[in-house]
């Protein structure tokens, strides 16, 4: 297959932009490590049975796609899998997931080029291809259709800024949109916006987002109780709920007879730039009511461990580190989640949890992080106003009045200090939160639905 008006315009652009990427030294590396990793090079697959090709950007996606496989395995245990990303955090995530599976192939998406589509589709001959969200690229979908191979969009989601961009350009874009076999929306209103741009209305179904299916419902995570020994936290109230002997005073509950309910823990989680000093110093303040009080920071990505751990010690608070072990904790220390993989249990762990990427604007893509994980273990969360990324879930718990939203710095120290304040009104939070996630389960397995139709 030649090249076609889509490998023009892509060269013509590559053209266009090199002056500017190749004098910068981060951004030509990489680009030239895109151009390394993404033309499609990889093993060809041995195996003559069907295969499924799901796609996942990054570590958001990458993470909806576990249940996902485990549901088609168990109705079809013949089918192979492929499994695509784009990121570099993405591929990280994927080979933890998946990488010692032998019957999953992790590979990293192709550029939109019909000579890198051609040779990973040569490879690896999916029967059927999944993209996450909004995936969708009008080269790849071409040599698809080309190849009958049938392309359902899972998880489907367009958010306003997408939705402006391609209603712009739908002269060029509704054939890619209508190339889509089945599109498996996660609410009305990303439908509706799938129809004018072009997709069949007969081929889109709303089915919820799979995001509610990754977090497990739960009162306990494993691991929880050696987590907080090893950075010298006390077990905290169990998921927030009273004690027997915890009776209301009007809106309050007093201790009858328990003087020590366990200590009171706060847990930040995926803090992104700007945000930790902003907590450490509602931290501050919210030690002169709550003596005793611990805080928990988990920052969103690696490579800001150590800035964040220079921050708080900057701020005069002592400092326990999870990565490092040490036989003498002091009892008062911030403690810094600087370790992969348990952000859950340290959620386990709290009375109030704030997640983070959402009080500071750090651009489109990064507004928001997940706050299912903490509401399915029944916690009380606040998050702050950028939350696009989770918009169709924000608004189911925002419908039940199940999550607090703040605004500012100001907001965010009266919300956790009336969490902490009265016990009665954060445990019913903290259930309503769980119950939205109980009652939105099942997108995934809907979307399994969906693929095993088209094989």
């Amino acid at each position: 297959m030649g090249m076609n008006i889509y490998d023009l315009a892509y060269a013509c652009a590559l053209g266009i932009s090199a002056p500017f990427w190749l004098a910068r030294g981060r951004s030509r590396r990489k680009v030239l490590a895109a151009f390394r990793q993404r033309t499609g090079h990889v093993p060809p697959r041995q195996s003559t049975a069907p295969a499924v090709m799901i796609h996942a950007v990054s570590v958001g996606e990458l993470n909806a796609t576990t249940a996902l496989l485990q549901l088609l395995r168990q109705r079809r245990p013949d089918l192979h899998f492929i499994v695509s990303v784009t990121t570099e955090t993405g591929f990280a995530r994927a080979q933890v997931l998946y990488g010692t599976d032998s019957g999953i192939t992790l590979v990293r998406f192709p550029l939109d080029f019909s000579v890198a589509i051609n040779r990973l589709l040569d490879a690896l001959r999916p029967s059927v291809v999944a993209l996450m969200e909004l995936e969708v690229w009008p080269n790849f979908m071409l040599h698809c259709e080309k190849r009958r191979i049938p392309v359902v969009l899972l998880n489907g989601r367009v958010s306003t800024g997408s939705y402006l961009r391609y209603r712009r350009a739908r002269l060029f874009v509704a054939s890619m949109f209508r190339r889509l076999r089945q599109v498996c929306a996660q609410e009305d209103l990303y439908r509706q916006r799938f129809i004018e741009l072009g997709t069949p209305a007969d081929r889109i179904s709303v089915t919820g987002t799979m995001k509610f299916d990754t977090a497990a419902v739960a009162d306990r995570v494993a691991g929880q109780d050696e987590l907080a020994a090893a950075v010298g936290l006390a077990l905290p109230i169990a998921d927030c709920r009273l004690p027997n002997d915890l009776h209301l005073i009007g809106n309050r509950q007093s201790a009858i007879g328990n003087e020590d309910p366990g200590q009171r823990i706060w847990v930040c989680g995926s803090t992104g730039p700007g945000e930790e000093l902003i907590i450490l110093r509602t931290f501050r303040a919210l030690l002169e009511k709550f003596p005793g009080l611990r805080l928990v920071i988990v920052p969103r990505k690696p490579e800001r461990f150590e800035e964040v751990a220079e921050q708080i010690v900057r701020e005069g608070f002592p400092l326990v580190r999870r990565s490092r072990p040490d036989a003498n904790l002091p009892d008062d220390a911030v403690v810094l989640g600087d370790t992969m993989g348990e952000l859950r249990a340290f959620y386990a762990l709290a009375e109030v949890a704030f997640v983070g990427r959402t009080l500071v604007d750090l651009g489109s893509k990064q507004h928001g992080s997940d706050m299912i994980e903490p509401a399915a273990l029944a916690k009380p969360t606040v998050v702050g106003p950028f939350t696009g990324n989770f918009a169709e879930v924000m608004n189911q718990f925002l419908a039940a009045k199940a999550m607090q939203v703040v605004a500012n710095e100001a907001e965010l120290l009266a919300a956790t200090e009336a969490l902490f304040a009265d016990r009665g009104t954060a445990a019913a939070l903290g259930k309503k939160a769980r119950q939205v996630v109980v009652n939105n389960q099942g997108a995934t397995k809907r979307s399994a639905e969906v693929i095993l139709n088209l094989l």
